[in-house]
């Protein structure tokens, strides 16, 4: 079994990937739309689109954050129980 600590280094990494991606998903939706919104009908799609999407990575992101800030509790509650 990991220790603790390393459970909670392993967490930190994985947060960060998270929302390094979500950042980095939503720099390039910015610029897609950006690029797009000189015509009329795919700038309107792209919005609705991207909108959508960022609504949906961030409820993912939260999610993968929450399972992490509970495994990250399971291991600090097994050390815990081990003292």
């Amino acid at each position: 079994m990991a220790s603790y600590s390393e459970v909670q280094k392993a967490v930190r990494v994985e947060k960060f990937r998270i929302w390094f991606a979500w950042v980095s998903g939503g720099i390039i939706m910015a610029i897609t739309a950006n690029a797009t919104r000189n015509v009329a009908v795919v700038s309107v799609i792209t919005e609705v689109l991207f909108f959508g999407l960022g609504i949906l990575a961030t409820i993912a992101a939260v999610g993968m954050t929450n399972a992490l800030n509970r495994k990250a509790e399971a291991a600090r509650r097994e050390v815990l129980s081990d003292t």
